[in-house]
Order: C-alpha cells, then structure tokens, then sequence
C-alpha cells in the first residue's frame, strides 16, 4: 500500500519544528528515523495532514555522561546509543538491553525519542527506561518539561507528549557501582518485537536486596513495572524461594490476551520462566562483583 496524500515540512531547528506543530495541531506528526512512522502510514494505520521531519536536527544526537545522569538527545539512533562509551560506563543494562532490540540496520536508523513516542507496547526500551528511572524532557512553546518515565507512557501508542511538543532529551541516573541488572525477551525470531520480555535490577545490601525494579512487557495491554513484586523483594534475602514465589507473583499480577504471535497461556508460562531468569540473573551478577 501507500499513504495517503500529505504535506512534508522538514525543520531547520527544534523552535521551527515546534511551531510548525504548533500551528498544525493533531493533524501534524514528527518524523525521525522513520522506522514506526512510514510502515504504518504505508498500512493506512497513520495518516496525517503533515508531516514535521526532524531527521537533520544534529544537535539533539549526542550520547553523554553530565553530572552522573546519563544525557541522550532524542535523534541519537539505537547504535550510536548502543555503542557509546557513555551508555556503557553509566547505564549498562541499556546496552544489554540493547542487544534485543531490532537489527542492525533498523537500529542505524531508528532513534530512541521515536522509538519511545511511539509507545508499542511491545517495544523494549519503554520497560528499560522506566525500569531505570529516566526521566524525558519535553518542549513546547510555552517552554520545557520533565516527565518521569514511569508517567510518560499512558497507554498503548499515547504518551505525556502533546500535539504541539517534541521530545527532546532522556535523562537516565547513572546506576550504582555492584547493582545487578538483567533483561531477557523471547520473541518469534531475532530482532522481532518480544512475545515476553523481562528486566530486573537491584542491589544487595547486607544480605538484603534493596532498590529492587523489576517489570515485563506482554504480560498485559502496557509495559508493567510489577510493583507488587518488587516491594515482595524489597529487604528480603535473596534465597531461591523467594525468587520462584516472585516469579509466581508476576504471573498471577499478568493478564495477557491472545494473539497472532502466542496465547495468553504461553505468555504467562514465558512469564513464570522468564522472570525468576532475569531476578536470578541479577542476584547472581551482585554476587560476582562482592556486593553479598
């Protein structure tokens, strides 16, 4: 198929993208790598008047480490996030993460502000974001705001970010020294979005696991940061047991639908198996670096 007729803006600079959806509104859509955007306007699945490309922007690409926060402009792409020295000596488990997401070329296109404003529920850095308390920056006309990304993805393909705002910046703290971290996903073939994934971090403090964040996707119509679990972690040793009656607690906390790709049973089979992987993962990594 093709799209539907549509005007094409490319900006110049984020004030002139900014107004340019300003006086457009909802008919308006940016578009960056292009690689959420064009397949489904190619589908009839998005058709707006407009389209705002941002892809030329250079100055909203940089990776960097400032102040122990973890500095992302927008545009950078997934490799250039992936393979920077910055992503991996501040966020680590970003870069795992990585490695499960896409392939190579789509990677080289895509950018990580598209990726998480189109919100696919079954897209990974939405779960590792959140899971890694980042926070987006958002401009608009009437100025700048910061969402924490646990109140940035609303649903299903909706965002914080308004019809006349652009996503600008992630912002990612920079993980503690001997933290453990873990992301798993099973998916049809490589490079597919995930049926299941999970992601867990956590530190261990005098035999205690503390600062536990522990999420899946697939177990439900959004990303889950399952908080359940985690407060069932928090302060407790990190025994065997615990980890398998967490890894039930995240299956009876799921609730999965069927669909082209696997039912809701298998889903919450890859649910069970898939987090007491990634906890246990996680506790081993803490275990490896002397923090038990």
């Amino acid at each position: 198929m093709k799209p539907w007729p549509f005007e094409y803006h490319r900006a110049n600079s984020i004030e002139d993208a900014i107004a340019t959806l300003g006086r457009h509104g909802e008919g308006a859509r940016l578009l960056a790598g292009g690689q959420s955007l064009i397949p489904m306007m190619n589908l009839g699945l998005a058709t707006p008047d407009l389209v705002v490309d941002v892809g030329n922007l250079s100055d909203l690409a940089y990776v960097l480490v400032e102040d122990g926060v973890l500095r992302i402009g927008a545009l950078a792409t997934h490799n250039t996030i992936m393979e920077a020295d910055a992503s991996a000596s501040a966020c680590p488990m970003l870069v795992v993460a990585y490695h499960s997401v896409a392939h190579h070329t789509i990677r080289n296109r895509g950018t990580l502000g598209g990726n998480i404003c189109h919100a696919d529920p079954a897209s990974e850095m939405p779960l590792v974001l959140t899971l890694l308390d980042a926070s987006m920056v958002i401009r608009g006309a009437r100025g700048e705001r910061v969402v924490a990304a646990g109140n940035f993805f609303i649903d299903a393909f909706e965002t914080e970010v308004e019809p006349a705002e652009m996503l600008t910046e992630i912002r990612i703290p920079a993980q503690a020294a001997g933290e453990g971290y873990a992301f798993e996903e099973m998916s049809q073939r490589k490079g597919d979005f995930a049926i299941v994934s999970a992601g867990c971090r956590l530190s261990i403090r005098k035999g205690q696991m503390t600062n536990v964040r522990f999420g899946l996707t697939g177990a439900g119509a959004q990303t889950r940061r399952m908080s359940v679990v985690e407060a069932k972690l928090e302060g407790a040793g990190p025994d065997d047991r615990l980890l398998a009656e967490a890894a039930e607690l995240a299956v009876v906390n799921s609730d999965p639908s069927d669909d082209i790709h696997a039912d809701a049973a298998y889903r919450l089979d890859l649910v069970r198996t898939m987090s007491r992987r990634v906890l246990a993962a996680a506790v081993r990594m803490t275990a490896k670096q002397g923090a038990l």
